[in-house]
């Protein structure tokens, strides 16, 4: 944040704990530890999976198919 007289002025980070930690909060930790670990998350984060695309079918525009197996009829004048 800048002061009125144009320097700078830093703010230090908000010291995280474990009890502001989701798993925490919620009873899913089973740590016991002094300091935060490495999969914090605060607890007033919504842990949502990402959402997944949606599966679009797709209008089938062929009515044929480009290569078929011969009918019993045309196999049957092959080997005759």
């Amino acid at each position: 944040m800048k002061k009125a007289g144009g320097t700078v002025r830093r703010t230090t980070p908000k010291r995280v704990t474990c009890e502001e930690c989701f798993f925490r909060v919620n009873l899913l930790c089973a740590l016991d530890l002094a300091e935060p670990c490495g999969t914090f998350r605060p607890s007033e984060a919504q842990l949502k999976p990402p959402q997944q695309l949606r599966f679009v079918f797709r209008q089938e525009q062929r009515t044929r198919a480009a290569w078929a197996f011969p009918s019993a009829e045309e196999q049957a004048a092959l080997y005759a």
